[in-house]
C-alpha cells in the first residue's frame, strides 16, 4: 500500500509546466489535481495522468493506463 500512496501525487506548477496536458485523457491539468504516475501506450516509462484515468496493478506495483 506504501507504494501506491508514493505514486499519487498534486499538479503544481512546476508539473504543470512540464506535462500541461495528460497522455491518457488529453485534456488539461489544472492546479490543485490529484495525479499518478502510470505506464501505458507510451512505453515503459511513467508519465503523469489524472487519478480516474489510470488503475493500480497489485502484480507489477504499478499505474497502467487501459486502452
Amino acid at each position: 500500500m506504501a507504494k501506491r500512496e508514493n505514486l499519487k501525487t498534486i499538479m503544481d506548477r512546476e508539473k504543470l509546466s512540464e506535462t500541461p496536458r495528460c497522455p491518457a485523457c488529453g485534456k488539461n491539468f489544472t492546479l490543485g489535481e490529484p495525479v499518478v504516475a502510470a505506464c501505458g501506450d507510451w512505453g515503459n516509462r511513467p508519465k503523469l495522468v489524472h487519478e480516474n484515468d489510470a488503475v493500480f496493478d497489485e502484480t507489477n506495483g504499478c499505474y497502467v493506463v487501459q486502452a
